[in-house]
């Protein structure tokens, strides 16, 4: 009898271990942690659309643009469905990136910067069983993504391509994306996790751009550049379960 109940004790104990460390229906998680967002960048070459309200359509060769990376604060708030499909909500602080000149602007360097608002709803399948400490996950989801402060810092840049007296304006065409999501959490104890994902965004954006000239009789020159960035997100981040 004596080693009857320490053995179910023992097995107790075990599941009580198991249970403290669940993922399961009904469970709410909050967390938040260092976003790196690595672009995969390239752009098309500039292309003059109008001068002076006059059609031009000339795309000028050897052109093109760079999107650095840039890290930020993530944050995200997911519910389990059940014990294997949760859904979350993820965002965070929107980075800046700067924005280089590529191929023959690259002798530029930085031509300026650009803030990235882009926000994502994932639905995740997490394999193993709610009691696992360590559980892998896939993800799907869908991003919405928009810029804002689009700013040409290099002045140089702007007068030797365009006149010396001129000035230009951006702006980037937001979209809806699709979300890739890989990753892992792994318990330290019955509320808190440690997570890292990694997330792919086919992205891409046509920036408008509006130059003034004073010299050349005050004609606004609107070109443009389809940009390609497509960039890799990973996420470590720290979460409490309610």
């Amino acid at each position: 009898m004596p080693q009857i109940k320490t053995k179910l004790l023992a097995a107790a104990a075990l599941l009580a271990a198991g249970a403290a460390h669940a993922q399961s229906a009904g469970d709410v998680i909050v967390s938040t942690g260092w976003f790196r967002v690595m672009p995969n960048s390239s752009a098309d070459p500039l292309t003059i659309d109008s001068v002076g309200g006059r059609p031009v359509g000339m795309a000028r060769p050897n052109t093109g643009a760079d999107i650095e990376a840039a890290n930020t604060i993530g944050l995200s708030l997911g519910y389990f469905v059940t014990d294997h499909i949760s859904a979350e909500v993820v965002a965070g602080v929107p980075p800046k990136h700067d924005v280089h000149g590529d191929k023959g602007y690259g002798v530029y360097g930085k031509l300026g910067e650009v803030r990235q608002w882009s926000p994502a709803v994932l639905v995740k399948y997490h394999f193993l069983e709610p009691k696992s400490r360590f559980r892998p996950y896939i993800g799907l989801g869908v991003n919405y993504t928009w810029f804002s402060d689009e700013t040409i810092t290099n002045q140089q840049f702007v007068r030797r391509e365009f006149g010396p007296n001129a000035t230009m304006t951006a702006s980037a065409k937001a979209s809806w994306n699709p979300v890739f999501n890989i990753g892992a959490t792994y318990a330290l104890n019955d509320r808190w996790y440690l997570g890292l994902s990694v997330s792919y965004l086919p992205l891409d954006t046509r920036a408008t751009f509006t130059t003034r000239n004073s010299a050349q009789g005050g004609a606004t020159v609107i070109s443009h550049t389809k940009i390609k960035i497509d960039p890799i997100v990973t996420f470590l981040n720290i979460g409490y379960r309610f």
